[in-house]
């Protein structure tokens, strides 16, 4: 049995400049815990998978494609592949969720800039 700890983890670099730690990695699936502190956000994105965001804490907003939805500690809120998410943390308490991507992704995170959705 294999037993993980957010905090035995070592910090990943990402390009939300947000804290993360790599819960579990293989084919099949990848789960990361993410940690947003009061106004920190993702960067809206769109993946090549199907992932569902599990709140462990807080209260996040999250955004599916055109939904904007405020959460709440577990909560899970699924977001299908090729479709732009984000997560917001729009409060003065942190939030920390696990984003579970299934399958594993094989290909690229394309980035969106928010202007570009409204245009």
């Amino acid at each position: 049995m294999k037993v993980t700890n957010f905090q035995n983890q070592n910090k990943v670099k990402n390009p939300h400049g947000i804290t993360s730690h790599k819960m579990y990695d293989r084919p099949e699936g990848l789960i990361m815990h993410l940690q947003l502190a009061a106004g920190e956000k993702l960067k809206p994105h769109i993946t090549p998978v199907n992932v569902a965001f599990y709140v462990l804490e807080g209260n996040p907003t999250i955004m599916v494609g055109e939904e904007k939805v405020k959460v709440k500690k577990d909560d899970i809120v699924e977001s299908p592949k090729d479709i732009v998410h984000c997560i917001y943390n729009e409060t003065d308490r942190p939030v920390r969720v696990l984003a579970i991507k299934m399958p594993k992704p094989t290909t690229k995170t394309i980035f969106v800039e928010e202007e570009e959705r409204h245009n």
